[in-house]
């Protein structure tokens, strides 16, 4: 059986405030740590049936980049939900608040995955 890690390390100001993340993967070609400004890991309890989350995101994350980080949160988790379900309609219906969303944040549609 094949095992893989993920490490992310969160550097913290004197008030508890992300500064900087890094990440890595040891299934990845790439073998430093990488940074980014914002990330959402969600789990699924089993045990209580509920999900559990964290979200951080730096103090230098710019609104524009957050904006299009959850619009293409959306986008994927929409991906990801019509892979595990099959659930067509939901998703397109799912995908269209996702287009609603990037006109009402004003993303550039040229630049929409």
């Amino acid at each position: 059986m094949k095992t893989a890690e993920i490490k992310i390390t969160v550097s913290l100001d004197d008030k508890n405030l992300p500064e900087s993340i890094l990440w890595y993967s040891s299934d990845s070609e790439n073998t430093q740590e990488l940074p980014c400004k914002s990330m959402i890991l969600a789990l699924w309890d089993q045990q209580y049936q509920n999900s559990l989350r964290l979200d951080l995101w730096t103090k230098d994350m710019p609104v524009d980049e957050m904006k299009r980080f959850f619009y293409e949160t959306l986008m994927t988790m929409s991906d990801s939900f019509l892979k595990a379900t099959g659930e067509k309609n939901i998703v397109e219906d799912l995908r269209d608040y996702c287009a609603h969303f990037a006109e009402k944040m004003e993303l550039n549609a040229n630049s929409q995955k």
